[in-house]
Formats: C-alpha cells, sequence, structure tokens
C-alpha cells in the first residue's frame, strides 16, 4: 500500500469514485450525487482539465480527466 502524499490536505478535497477501492458502493449519500462525509479523495494538484487524486482509504494514485471545459468546443 502507498503512502498518503506528504502534500495531501484534507482541506482540498473531491468526490470521485476510486478506482482502486470503489469504497463509495452501497452508500446512499454518494448515490445520490452528494457530497458524502466518509468517502471523498485528497485533491493533489490540477493541471487544467486532469485532475491528480489519492484515495484515504486504499492510496490509490491516479489522474482524472474532469472534461472542464470541453461542453461546446469544436471536434477535430
Amino acid at each position: 500500500m502507498l503512502p498518503i502524499d506528504p502534500g495531501a490536505d484534507k482541506g482540498r478535497r473531491a468526490w470521485v469514485s476510486c478506482p482502486g477501492c470503489d469504497d463509495e458502493q452501497g452508500c446512499v449519500t454518494c448515490e445520490a450525487g452528494r457530497t458524502c462525509a466518509d468517502h471523498w479523495r485528497y485533491l493533489l494538484s490540477t493541471q487544467g482539465r486532469l485532475v491528480h487524486l489519492q484515495c484515504p482509504n486504499c492510496a490509490h494514485l491516479w489522474v482524472w480527466d474532469s472534461r472542464f471545459g470541453t461542453e461546446g468546443a469544436p471536434r477535430s
């Protein structure tokens, strides 16, 4: 298991499904699309629309494409 990133700050959180442990499955709050007190992720950094996250439950690190700002963009 990886350690939690030393730059992780509980004040910078995101509510995205963890591909490592899928711990939010069966949570009524998460399934309703609300922010859950138990199933959040550390938001480590962002680069444009890419968000770098870490799960506090399983310590999985991943990059998530938020697709922010792509609505209405011309397709190539």
